[in-house]
C-alpha cells in the first residue's frame, strides 16, 4: 500500500450510525473519496450529498477502496458486514485493509485478521472512545490492533479520527484496550450519577457543585461531558444503553477466561440492565440516573434545580 493521501487512497465506510456518521464526515471533508453502506441508507444521506458513493454491500464498498472502516453495532453485524458472503472481505483487493471499529470481541478481530492474512488482505481492529462529542470534534482515543507497520502508514487516517491513537499490540489488543475503558467508564458512570443524585436531594445548585468538583481530584470525561447532559435531563444517547450492556458483557466474559473477577464492573452492568428493561435501552449511558433516581423514589426531572430536603 503507497502513502495514504486524498490524492492515492479510496476508502469504504460501513455504518453511518451515531459514531459512524460524524466519522466517516471528516474523512470526506479531508478530501478522500469514499464509498459507503449503511442499512438504513436514509441515514447515510447526509454524507451522499457531501460526496460519498453509495453501496448496496459491504462487498461493495471493498471494491471501490483500498481501506475499508466498519463500525457497526454488535458482533454479530461485525461478522455479517466483514466475514459474510457479501461483507467487506470478499471484494477486498489484494493488500487492502479492514479497519475494524465497532467495540466487539478481541477473539473475533483475531478471527477476521486471520481470514484476511489468507486472501493478502491486512486487517486493524480500532475501537474508539469519546462518544459522539469526539466523534463530531475529530478528538477520539482509538484504541488499536494490529500490524504495526500498516497501523503506522493509516496515521494519516487516524488523525483526521481522533487526539489520540496508540497500536497496542497485535489482533485483539486494541479490543482488549477498549474493555479496560469500558470497565473504566461502568464504575464511574454509577459514581456520577449517584454524586449528582446526592447533590439534588441535598438542596445543592447542581450547576454550582459541578464547576467544584470536575476540574479536581474527582473529574473525570462522563463528569464533564454527561454531567452536564444530566442536570439538563438529556437523556438522549451519545452512546446508547443497549451497546454499553453489550460491551460489558464483553469484558466480563474476558475476566471470567482470564479467572478474573470485577465485582464493579458486575454492578454497573445489572444496574444498567435495570434500566434496559424499564424501556431505556435505546437512550444514552448518562440515563442511568433515571434508574438510580427510582430506587430512591425520586423522579428526576427535566430540569432540576436546588431541591430541599
Amino acid at each position: 500500500m503507497s502513502n495514504i493521501s486524498p490524492e492515492n487512497t479510496r476508502l469504504g465506510w460501513i455504518g453511518t450510525g451515531v459514531m459512524g456518521a460524524s466519522m466517516c464526515r471528516h474523512l470526506i471533508e479531508a478530501g478522500y473519496a469514499t464509498t459507503i453502506f449503511n442499512r438504513t441508507r436514509t441515514k447515510a444521506e447526509p454524507l451522499l450529498a457531501l460526496g460519498a458513493t453509495w453501496a448496496d454491500t459491504p462487498r461493495q464498498v471493498a471494491e471501490q477502496a483500498d481501506v475499508v472502516f466498519s463500525i457497526v453495532g454488535y458482533p454479530a453485524d461485525v461478522r455479517e458486514v466483514v466475514l459474510g458472503a457479501n461483507g467487506a472481505l470478499a471484494g477486498c483487493d489484494l493488500g487492502a485493509v479492514l479497519v475494524e471499529m465497532t467495540t466487539s470481541q478481541p477473539s473475533l478481530a483475531v478471527e477476521i485478521a486471520e481470514a484476511a492474512a489468507a486472501k493478502n488482505v491486512v486487517s486493524i481492529d480500532a475501537p474508539v472512545s469519546g462518544g459522539d462529542v469526539g466523534a463530531r470534534n475529530g478528538t477520539l482515543s482509538i484504541m488499536i490492533g494490529g500490524d504495526r507497520p500498516t497501523v503506522q502508514r493509516l496515521a494519516p487516517l487516524w488523525e483526521v479520527l481522533g487526539s489520540t491513537w496508540v497500536c497496542q499490540g497485535p489482533a485483539g489488543a486494541g479490543q482488549h484496550t477498549k474493555m479496560v475503558n469500558q470497565t473504566l467508564i461502568g464504575g464511574n458512570m454509577v459514581g456520577v450519577c449517584e454524586a449528582l443524585l446526592y447533590a439534588y436531594r441535598s438542596g445543592l445548585d447542581l450547576e454550582s457543585v459541578m464547576r467544584s468538583v470536575s476540574t479536581g481530584a474527582a473529574g473525570s470525561w462522563s463528569l464533564s461531558n454527561l454531567g452536564p447532559r444530566i442536570i439538563a435531563g438529556d437523556f438522549e444517547p451519545g452512546f446508547f444503553v443497549e451497546h454499553f450492556i453489550k460491551d460489558m458483557g464483553i469484558a466480563l466474559e474476558e475476566a471470567r477466561q482470564m479467572n478474573l473477577k470485577l465485582p464493579g464492573l458486575e454492578l454497573a452492568e445489572q444496574l444498567y440492565k435495570n434500566l434496559a428493561a424499564a424501556g431505556h435501552a435505546r437512550k444514552g449511558t448518562q440515563a442511568l440516573m433515571l434508574a438510580l433516581a427510582e430506587m430512591s423514589g425520586l423522579e428526576w426531572p427535566s430540569n432540576p434545580g436546588p431541591k430541599q430536603k
